[in-house]
């Protein structure tokens, strides 16, 4: 059985491209697999948070997560901050990763824009504590986007020569598992920009705590163009919003986009949107309703990740504990 680990920044409200590019996933997961899921609150620190919409985010996301399907009686769920093995080995990975190979990492160079000189020094090494997430678990497949694909190279970068350092074969190779279809989905506003729970207008998103009315109306205001939806996927091609809304909607169903234009190929954008509307109202609704019920039970929220994070810290403590000899810290 893989050991398999995943994050989610616990920052904004879970929206609709979280749960179909990793929730959804980590799921599935659940199946064949040992898993350990984490809200990465070291993570959400690379940009300054306010410490108190922090704290009541990370058990909004416990709730949404739980309400998703995590089972945390078969598998684990924590925040990373309440493990110090992840911090204790991503100083460690600070010291073994090279400074060219951070400086390659597109994704920091995006995020700083020119800039990068008043970003913290945390966002420059976030790939680092990355790898550390992983390793200190010993991981062998991690469920990311096309975004982190870059971040899980490094990993292995560092993995292997800690290894050749060390003269260990001590760290694993890990796998990418990125899922065929799903994993990018747009703005409501703009099919060309990913859909974020940064972006300001709400209206960009369906969030996981959105109503039926809300989803609605959200789908009703979404961006589309004055063409009928085409009844070959060719017909797509330089229609990103109509791509976006097509790509949401077999996603959600589970089948391919040809699969959706057969049934909706010819129609205007009002009926497919009620039909959309319908599918997202189906999937999102008992999610939304079962985390409105745990969210008033912080202490509950609170005490599954107490104990997520024991349970962690029993698989991590000797792993980390053995990295840390072998560098030669002295116990």
């Amino acid at each position: 059985m893989r050991r398999i680990f995943s994050g989610i920044q616990p920052t904004g409200i879970p929206q609709l491209g979280n749960y179909l590019g990793a929730i959804r996933n980590w799921v599935g997961l659940q199946r064949d697999n040992e898993c350990i899921f984490c809200l990465v609150d070291m993570h959400a620190i690379t940009v300054w948070q306010d410490p108190q919409a922090l704290r009541e985010q990370t058990l909004a996301q416990t709730a949404v997560l739980l309400a998703s399907g995590i089972d945390v009686q078969r598998h684990i769920l924590f925040n990373q901050s309440a493990v110090t093995a992840h911090a204790r080995l991503a100083w460690i990975f600070n010291c073994v990763a090279r400074l060219g190979w951070l400086n390659r990492m597109t994704q920091f160079k995006d995020k700083a824009g020119k800039d990068r000189e008043n970003h913290s020094a945390g966002l420059y090494v976030y790939p680092d504590l990355m790898a550390a997430d992983i390793l200190t678990y010993k991981a062998t497949a991690v469920p990311v986007g096309d975004d982190q694909r870059q971040h899980l190279e490094l990993t292995n970068d560092i993995a292997q020569k800690f290894n050749h350092d060390y003269g260990q074969d001590f760290f694993p190779i890990v796998e990418a598992l990125i899922p065929p279809q799903g994993a990018r989905i747009m703005s409501l506003r703009d099919g060309t920009k990913k859909m974020s729970k940064s972006d300001p207008s709400a209206q960009s998103r369906i969030e996981m705590t959105d109503d039926a009315d809300t989803i609605m109306q959200k789908i009703r205001r979404a961006k589309t163009d004055p063409e009928p939806l085409p009844s070959e996927e060719a017909g797509l091609e330089n229609r990103p919003e109509a791509r976006n809304l097509v790509t949401i909607y077999a996603t959600l169903q589970q089948c391919g986009i040809q699969d959706v234009l057969d049934q909706h190929g010819g129609e205007g954008f009002g009926p497919f949107k009620k039909a959309l509307a319908d599918v997202l109202i189906q999937h999102i609704g008992p999610i939304a309703d079962e985390t409105t019920r745990l969210l008033k039970e912080p202490g509950f929220l609170r005490d599954t990740l107490r104990d997520g994070a024991r349970r962690a810290n029993v698989i991590a403590e000797p792993i980390v504990a053995e990295a840390e000899s072998l560098v030669g810290f002295l116990k």
